[in-house]
């Protein structure tokens, strides 16, 4: 677990005397400082009692003067007690209702998801704690001054990145349901987004990489395999980029996206008599390159809607862990996809066009070119010890190359020609869907994966890692610019597999 100063809120609250025993109507905890030293302002949590006898929570600042950064719903107390289970529930929803509020599409009445769910007494203090450090992240990359909000998100992320963090976020992901969760997750990057791009025009001392912990979790369960991750583009590594320096605006449109990824494997355990065989079925991968902000702000401040990244290539490693290696006797994988079809035959044509009036005339050109029908992806499987490996790559259609690695014609940059990535998020035979992703089935795009296991193996739980890097690449789309790039993430997540007992 990361080493954190960040204090246990609930366990804080749980220790707190019932409220006739208050001194005041306040009851405060130290969440972070800036410096050791008293000059500097220290970032709060207090509890508070009402006249009314209502309770609430504040973030504040205190430093000379008390700046309050979030003030929590009231409740009316049925009890002396803070700890009450109802306000523990409304605290809790309120914490997830806020950090949705950054959200620019957030969705009403999302606090009775929480509420309309029997949550479990004995995780509620974990899901109440990670929820609160979520709301914290989000208040002090927008509301925290300047001295304090560096050293305070340092805090925050080093306990993002704890193994108890990442395991309550997929107990608390799975609560949410998955539309607030994909709001809740574009809110937090959002705010990743803009430190990172803050960070960027300053000297800020802190660093931010992606992907977190916290954004990419796995799922085993009733014979599917689900990997979920998110990550903000700006936050990426850079593989390459070509061109001059992009404007801010165009910059600041593609920076406010984020890679939304989704892999689904089904899998099928058949005994046989010597052996086991455990099959992958590829049931969905899914990219989308997201926006995290409104199509008028991205209008004012950035080049509009219509440009972002798009998926570019996706390439996976699927392996049992060292400690089952043993069990594994072969792999088998599915063949690659079809290479392209070419077309018999030759395409001819003429050009003409005016010389300059310096030179009178017609000038005239003769061509000819092999017609060629090129399938814009291309899935290659390949086996490496005990470890499937799968890839989608995106080809360029007008030369065969592989777009994650390579750039477009200059002539295709300046002129918005017929080029396949000119317009491709609305033309009929487009690469992409509408809304700019990817999505791969188990048909010719990698069908199945296989090991034959030792029967000595039966009745164990064996441990799988899913490892993977996505690509993404940006060539304008309506955009006048000769700019391009292309962005990688990668990710780690283990996922489980309980093989049948011998009796069965």
């Amino acid at each position: 677990m990361a080493s954190c100063s960040f204090p246990n809120i609930f366990a804080w609250i749980e220790t707190l005397p019932p409220i006739s025993q208050w001194k005041n109507d306040i009851q405060s905890i130290n969440l972070c400082t800036s410096s050791s030293h008293d000059q500097y302002p220290a970032l709060k949590l207090a509890v508070h009692i009402s006249k009314d006898s209502c309770v609430f929570m504040s973030i504040f600042v205190e430093h000379t003067t008390q700046v309050i950064l979030w003030t929590s719903r009231r409740h009316v107390m049925k009890s002396m007690l803070i700890q009450d289970e109802d306000v523990v529930d409304m605290l809790l929803s309120n914490f997830i209702d806020q950090v949705l509020k950054y959200s620019y599409n957030q969705s009403p009445n999302s606090s009775r998801l929480m509420m309309n769910n029997n949550l479990n007494k004995s995780n509620i203090g974990s899901l109440f704690n990670f929820s609160f450090l979520s709301l914290a992240f989000v208040v002090c990359a927008y509301e925290a001054p300047a001295a304090i909000r560096a050293p305070c998100i340092k805090i925050l992320k080093d306990q993002f990145s704890c193994h108890e963090s990442r395991e309550v976020s997929k107990t608390l992901m799975r609560i949410l349901g998955s539309n607030v969760e994909e709001q809740f997750m574009r809110s937090m990057n959002l705010a990743f987004t803009n430190l990172i791009a803050e960070k960027q025009l300053s000297d800020m001392n802190f660093d931010i990489k992606a992907p977190s912990p916290l954004f990419s979790y796995s799922i085993s369960t009733h014979g599917l395999w689900k990997v979920q991750l998110y990550c903000p583009v700006i936050a990426m590594t850079i593989e390459n980029s070509n061109g001059p320096s992009p404007k801010q605006e165009l910059l600041f449109t593609l920076n406010h996206h984020q890679l939304e990824g989704v892999i689904q494997f089904n899998h099928k355990i058949t005994v046989h008599e010597k052996w086991i065989e455990v099959k992958l079925n590829t049931d969905n991968i899914r990219c989308d390159v997201v926006k995290l902000v409104s199509d008028s702000i991205l209008k004012e401040r950035g080049v509009g809607n219509s440009e972002k990244h798009f998926p570019s290539r996706i390439s996976l490693e699927i392996t049992p862990t060292p400690s089952t290696q043993s069990n594994v006797i072969s792999i088998s994988v599915s063949k690659s996809s079809d290479n392209p079809v070419v077309d018999v035959g030759f395409e001819k044509g003429i050009e003409a066009s005016f010389e300059t009036p310096q030179a009178l005339g017609i000038h005239l050109t003769a061509s000819e070119a092999l017609s060629t029908s090129l399938k814009p992806w291309k899935f290659e499987p390949f086996v490496v010890g005990n470890t499937a490996k799968m890839n989608w790559f995106l080809y360029d259609s007008s030369n065969g190359r592989e777009v994650f690695s390579s750039k477009p014609s200059t002539f295709s940059l300046l002129v918005r020609s017929k080029a396949w990535f000119r317009h491709r998020y609305s033309r009929a035979y487009r690469t992409f869907t509408r809304q700019g992703g990817v999505i791969f089935a188990g048909d010719e795009y990698g069908e199945s994966v296989s090991w034959k296991l030792d029967k000595l193996c039966m009745g164990s739980c064996m441990e799988w890692e899913i490892r993977g890097w996505i690509w993404v690449t940006y060539w304008p789309n309506v955009h006048s610019t000769l700019y391009t790039e292309t962005r990688r993430l990668e990710f780690k997540e283990a996922v489980h597999l309980a093989l049948p007992s011998i009796d069965r």
